[in-house]
């Protein structure tokens, strides 16, 4: 699953960020901003054109995402049990 098709306010799991070529700097500035394996993500919001850009909630920091940022990041949904504890 992609970042771009979690819903709002519905935790998730970094998987792990794709990088498109060698020596991606979109894809190495996504894990230096902490989109690494095992970290907790939420959408908090979307803009309102084209839901551009993407609020995102990665452990305790927010940052604003192009749609083709948030899409390199893999993430897999929380169980619900999982979530509560």
């Amino acid at each position: 699953m992609r970042l771009t098709e979690l819903p709002r306010r519905t935790s998730a799991i970094v998987e792990g960020v794709e990088e498109r070529a060698p020596n991606d700097g979109i894809a190495r500035r996504l894990r230096e901003l902490g989109f690494v394996a095992g970290e907790a993500v939420e959408v908090m919001a979307a803009g309102p054109f084209g839901a551009e850009p993407l609020l995102v909630q990665v452990g305790y920091t927010r940052f604003a995402l192009r749609r083709a940022e948030a899409e390199r990041v893999r993430i897999r949904p929380v169980a619900t049990a999982e979530a509560a504890a």
